[in-house]
């Protein structure tokens, strides 16, 4: 059987990429390593969504999308078990994913919504 250049070109591409997912999932960054993960999975961020919501998670897009652009990254309980199942999801080992969030940043550090929870003292105008 005789392979055309488009097909090897596929191949090689394949090969390269589970290279690459590997060695992200070894040794990070987090949002890298989200990134390939679901590049490789070759699923849309929507169905992701929808495959967690089946399990009993729920995620906006936005979340997702944060956490693959390295804008924020899962820490509360609730998105520690949205990880957990997204790893599954992915195809991905076990821990493999959350282990590169490393220790829990500060308070300041974590994914908000412009300007949610800010209160401004009254008779300021800044």
């Amino acid at each position: 059987m005789k392979m055309t250049g488009q097909r090897t070109h596929t191949i090689d591409r394949g090969v390269a990429e589970g290279r690459e997912l590997r060695r992200l999932l070894e040794t990070g960054p987090f949002a890298d390593a989200l990134r390939a993960a679901i590049r490789a999975r070759g699923l849309g961020l929507d169905r992701i969504r929808y495959r967690l919501r089946g399990r009993g998670c729920s995620v906006s897009l936005a979340t997702l999308s944060h956490w693959q652009s390295g804008r924020c990254r899962p820490e509360r309980p609730e998105s520690l078990l949205v990880l957990k199942n997204l790893e599954e999801i992915l195809g991905v080992p076990p821990e493999s994913l959350s282990r590169l969030l490393g220790p829990p940043r500060g308070r300041a550090a974590r994914c908000t919504v412009p300007g949610e929870g800010l209160v401004m003292p009254r008779g300021r105008d800044t």
